[in-house]
């Protein structure tokens, strides 16, 4: 499963409501789901590290989730040319290039998708008939919490 960068923010100290990574830990899921099964594009640690700073979030904690995302989890890079390509034909639908790059590492790995990005759970029938994988996010995997 490719999980999108907001997922990644708790890591650096920013809060937020659907707190997956907490979800997994804490074994309060509908599906199995496993840390070693999750994978992230490498872009992401770019949005989570520019996302971070626009929050004025200090770098050490920055620094700190970019390493443990390097080494929990399996990143991949966004510049292979599978990518690269799917990407480019996903932004005809998406028009955010980082969230573009998301989708395809999804579609081109065959995995499934975790989100909680508004455009890209609007178009998730269209992602889901075209490229046969599944668009989720946090309500459909975690279960209600306090």
């Amino acid at each position: 499963m490719i999980i999108d960068t907001t997922y990644l923010l708790p890591l650096a100290r920013i809060r937020i409501k659907a707190d997956l990574l907490k979800a997994i830990a804490e074994n309060k899921l509908k599906i199995k789901i496993d840390f070693d099964d999750l994978k992230v594009s490498l872009i992401s640690l770019f949005e989570l590290q520019a996302k971070a700073s626009k929050l004025n979030i200090p770098p050490k904690y920055v620094s700190k989730a970019i390493d443990v995302i390097l080494k929990t989890f399996d990143v991949v890079p966004f510049y292979q040319d599978k990518i690269v390509d799917k990407a480019h034909e996903l932004h005809k639908v998406i028009g955010d290039c980082i969230d573009c790059i998301i989708v395809a590492t999804a579609v081109v790995l065959k995995e499934d998708l975790a989100t909680e990005d508004k455009i890209i759970l609007s178009i998730k029938d269209f992602i889901e008939k075209k490229y046969d994988i599944k668009v989720v996010k946090y309500e459909d995997i975690a279960l209600p919490g306090p």
